[in-house]
């Protein structure tokens, strides 16, 4: 299969569902207001790239290279993250919308999520420690044997977590967002 690689390029209000985005290798590129909506980008790989008020709702990321991969302002409904490439991974959301987002067994050590709206996500066994949660909505997201040490909830909303099978030991919290931790016993809070 021909791979291209391009570098230092920008790509403006494209419809990648009709204009198709060569397979290949693209570093230091900026995606500004593109449709990757359900496009196929496996196998591809991002190195130091922004994608900035895009769409790549199901897109397909299978054996995907994200390094150093900014989203900002970007609908990312459904997306198997999961399906990456875990060498070299390293990802930073802004103000972005990744509901139903798949995150299991990754490593998002230090990861920032900044005002984002992560309902429903699954981070089921991942490692985000260090992770920072700012502004980020969690509502019905998933946290099942993943590692949250020194994760930082303090501005976090909506989250339930259960401290009995995931690990916060040095994990941030605020009030009365914390009392998600104690969802799971069925208690009321008055």
């Amino acid at each position: 299969m021909n791979t291209s690689f391009t570098e230092n390029r920008k790509f403006e209000k494209i419809d990648f569902r009709e204009t198709e985005l060569p397979v290949g290798s693209y570093e230091e590129c900026h995606f500004l207001n593109c449709n990757l909506n359900s496009v196929d980008l496996s196998g591809m790989t991002f190195v130091s790239c922004t994608f900035e008020g895009c769409d790549a709702s199901l897109a397909k990321l299978k054996n995907t290279s994200l390094q150093e991969v900014k989203f900002i302002t970007c609908k990312l409904l459904g997306v198997q993250f999961s399906d990456c490439r875990k060498l070299l991974l390293d990802l930073d959301f802004e103000n972005c919308m990744i509901k139903l987002s798949l995150f299991s067994g990754m490593n998002l050590k230090n990861r920032h999520f900044k005002n984002c709206n992560l309902q429903e996500a699954d981070f089921s066994e991942a490692d985000l420690s260090g992770a920072f949660f700012e502004n980020c909505d969690l509502l019905q997201s998933t946290f099942f044997h993943t590692n949250l040490e020194k994760a930082n909830f303090t501005s976090a909303f909506n989250y339930s977590i259960n401290p009995e099978n995931n690990r916060l030991r040095k994990a941030r919290f605020s009030i009365p967002e914390v009392t998600g931790l104690l969802d799971i016993y069925g208690i009321e809070i008055m």
